[in-house]
C-alpha cells in the first residue's frame, strides 16, 4: 500500500489548529511511497484519526436506551397498508417490510406487499396498482418518488398518506415530493461514521474502493458524503468509485471485484458500500482470488445490516462491519407514523441513532435490534 509523504511546515496545518477544525485532515494528501508518522505509529492524519476513534467507540455501544416517542394517539383499528418495494431482493427493504408486518399484527392491521422487482417500469406498475387499491396508506419502500411522480401525484390527490423508507435524502416530512414522513437514520451520520471507521481501523492509512448505486438519489448522496469523509484524512486514498445498481449486484459485482483486485492488488485495503448486499456478491470473487475472509480488504457496509451481513461479520467472511438500520424498529415506526396520520397528528420526528456492528459487539445476533421500542409503541397504542 502506498503511504503519504511526510508534510513540510508549508504543507501541514498545526496540530493545535487541527484539534479545532474537525472537517479537515492534518496534512495535504501526499505523494506515494513516502513515510508519515505519529506518536502511535504510521498515520496519515493523527488528529482526524483520534476523533474518528472516539466517534466509532460511541457508535459501537449496544446499551443505548430508547430515545423515541413515548406519547401519541391510541391505535386506530381496521387498516390495510400497502408496502410498495423497490425490490424484495434488497434485504433492507425486505427487513423493514417484515418489521411493519410484525407491528401491524400488534396494532390490528393488515399489510400487502407489492414488489417493483427493481426496474423503473416494475416500480411504476407496482405503485400504480397500490394507488388503484385506494388503501388508507402506502409505503414508498426504498425507491425515488420522483421516478414515479405521476403515481405519487395521484396518491396525493386521493388523500392517501405516503410514508417513505429511504425514499428521499433526509428523515422527516417532505413537501416535494409530498410524504407524510420519510424514515431513515440520518444519512450524514451514516456516511460520517462509515468513513470514520475506515480512518480509525486503518490508523489513517488506507486504499479504499467505494461501491454505490447512482440511480438512487439517496444512495448517491450517501456515497458522496462518504467520499468527503474519507478525504478528511491525508493517508486515505480513494482508489475507485464503483457504480453498480442494486438490482445488478448479483451479475456485476464479482466481475468488477476481480478487475479491481487485478488493478490495485495490495493497495486495496478497505471497502465501503452503500448497502451490505455488495459484499454478499463480492465474496466469491475474493475467495477465488485467495483473499482471506478476515481481510484485507476490510469491508464495511453503510447500510442496511441484514442477517446475511451479520453472518459474514461474525464468521470473518469478507465483511468486518456494518452501519445497520434498525429494520424491525423502522417497520414499527412506519406503523406508528401512519397511526398519527390517521389520527390527524403530525409525524413523530423520531430518527434512530447511528450504530456500528462488528463481531465484537454483535454477540452472534443477526440484526441490530435496539431495546425499548416495542414496549414504548405498545404503550402508545394501548396494545
Amino acid at each position: 500500500m502506498h503511504r503519504s509523504r511526510k508534510a513540510s511546515p508549508a504543507r501541514c496545518v498545526s496540530l493545535a489548529l487541527l484539534a479545532a477544525v474537525t472537517a479537515l485532515a492534518g496534512c495535504e494528501r501526499g505523494l506515494p511511497d513516502s513515510p508519515a508518522a505519529s506518536a502511535t505509529g504510521p498515520s496519515g492524519c493523527p488528529a482526524v484519526q483520534a476523533r474518528a476513534k472516539a466517534a466509532v467507540a460511541r457508535a459501537e455501544r449496544t446499551d443505548v436506551p430508547w430515545n423515541g416517542p413515548t406519547s401519541g394517539p391510541r391505535a386506530v383499528s381496521g387498516k390495510t397498508i400497502v408496502f410498495v418495494a423497490q425490490t424484495m431482493t434488497n434485504p433492507g427493504v425486505a427487513g423493514v417490510a417484515k418489521g411493519l408486518r410484525e407491528a401491524a399484527k400488534v396494532i390490528g392491521w393488515n399489510v400487502r406487499v407489492i414488489d417493483g422487482e427493481g426496474t423503473p417500469a416494475g416500480i411504476q406498475a407496482a405503485l400504480s396498482e397500490a394507488v388503484a387499491l385506494r388503501p388508507p396508506g402506502i409505503v414508498i419502500g426504498g425507491f425515488d418518488p420522483d421516478s414515479t411522480s405521476q403515481q405519487v401525484q395521484r396518491a396525493n390527490a386521493a388523500g392517501i398518506p405516503l410514508i417513505g423508507w429511504h425514499a428521499v435524502t433526509s428523515p422527516g416530512p417532505s413537501t416535494k415530493p409530498k410524504l407524510f414522513t420519510n424514515i431513515t437514520t440520518d444519512v450524514g451520520d451514516v456516511a460520517a461514521i462509515s468513513a470514520q471507521w475506515v480512518v480509525a481501523h486503518s490508523r489513517g492509512n488506507a486504499g479504499v474502493v467505494l461501491f454505490t448505486d447512482a440511480s438512487i438519489p439517496f444512495a448517491r448522496h450517501k456515497s458522496e458524503l462518504i467520499r468527503k469523509g474519507l478525504a478528511t484524512c491525508a493517508g486515505v486514498r480513494l482508489l475507485a468509485y464503483e457504480n453498480i445498481p442494486i438490482p445488478d449486484t448479483s451479475s456485476r459485482t464479482a466481475r468488477e471485484v476481480s478487475t479491481l483486485l487485478a488493478r490495485f492488488g495490495s493497495r486495496w485495503s478497505y471497502s465501503v458500500a452503500i448497502n451490505d448486499l455488495y459484499f454478499a456478491d463480492a465474496a466469491p470473487a475474493f475467495r477465488a482470488a485467495g483473499e482471506r475472509g478476515a481481510g484485507p480488504p476490510f469491508n464495511i457496509g453503510a447500510g442496511d445490516g441484514d442477517p446475511s451481513a451479520f453472518q459474514r461479520i461474525n464468521g470473518d467472511q469478507y465483511q468486518a462491519a456494518t452501519v445497520p438500520e434498525p429494520l424491525t424498529l423502522q417497520g414499527w415506526q412506519i406503523a406508528d407514523e401512519f397511526n398519527r396520520a390517521f389520527s390527524g397528528r403530525p409525524a413523530s420526528g423520531y430518527v434512530a441513532p447511528v450504530h456500528v456492528s462488528t463481531a465484537a459487539n454483535s454477540e452472534g445476533t443477526s440484526s441490530w435490534d435496539p431495546s425499548g421500542y416495542r414496549q414504548a409503541y405498545r404503550k402508545i397504542w394501548g396494545r
